[in-house]
């Protein structure tokens, strides 16, 4: 018996189970992704399941419909490794839930913000893909999203996110400065990410971002406060919406086709 991990599959099939305690029969067809453990806890009470892999790196809940959540921590490194690692699985599509800072004054705290594409500032997708290659979502993916967001009575904002591997930039003005010349809409850490490793594992992939600070204003940068009151007012409706979405396409039977390009 061969047991050398001496190819992509057998890496991803023997290291998914490792990081997550979760074995490969245990995940469903379709993903939430999540950096935030409140989501994954919500997932399973909601569906009255277990949550797997505490004290580990990544943690997961499945529903019996095959919904899997997975809190794969933070930042582009994490966020590729998951996408490589959900390739030991049959994934029909994912779906990131993610927060990020309004970088436009139209954009508020509670806003939601379906990305048509990432800007790649976060450095780990230049490791899969030419930097000109544009991160692009699935749009019929986000076609599904987009009408559960109008369904629960909210609006929601679409344009470019810029993706950065900087957590701490707030003070940076020449960063600042950076950003307004991009003209991007919102920032966060994984977006472009997800989008770039998805399109090359063929994964069906997008984003819906809850803003949580407005960190282009000093008052706007996230507090332990200010994070909080986003989670108290917003979070169970970003979640609800993302497992919504994921049960309409499932039902519907829609197949998200995979274009390379």
């Amino acid at each position: 018996m061969n047991n050398k991990l001496n190819s992509k599959d057998k890496i991803v099939k023997n290291w998914l189970p490792r990081y997550t305690g979760t074995s490969l029969d245990e995940f469903g067809n379709w993903i939430l992704l999540t950096n935030f453990q409140d989501y994954v806890d919500k997932f399973a009470r909601r569906f009255n399941v277990a949550v797997r892999g505490i004290g580990g790196p990544m943690t997961t809940a499945t529903s019996s419909d095959g919904i899997t959540i997975i809190n794969y921590r933070m930042g582009s490194p994490n966020a590729a490794t998951i996408m490589d690692l959900l390739t030991a699985i049959s994934v029909k599509g994912v779906l990131f839930l993610g927060k990020c800072g309004g970088l436009k004054k139209s954009t508020e705290i509670g806003h939601f913000i379906l990305p048509i594409a990432a800007i790649r500032g976060d450095g780990t997708s230049s490791d899969y893909l030419l930097p000109e290659v544009p991160a692009l979502p699935s749009f019929k993916l986000h076609k599904f999203v987009s009408n559960i967001v109008l369904q629960h009575g909210h609006q929601y904002r679409t344009g470019v996110v810029y993706t950065t591997n900087r957590r701490v930039w707030e003070y940076d003005r020449k960063f600042r400065r950076y950003l307004r010349r991009v003209g991007a809409l919102a920032i966060d850490m994984e977006t472009a990410t997800i989008f770039v490793v998805g399109h090359v594992n063929s994964i069906s992939r997008g984003a819906l971002l809850l803003v949580s600070d407005i960190p282009m204003a000093p008052e706007g940068v996230k507090t332990d406060y200010s994070d909080r009151e986003v989670n108290l007012k917003y979070v169970d409706l970003h979640l609800e919406i993302g497992i919504e979405s994921l049960q309409r396409i499932r039902s519907e039977g829609e197949t998200i086709k995979h274009f390379t390009f």
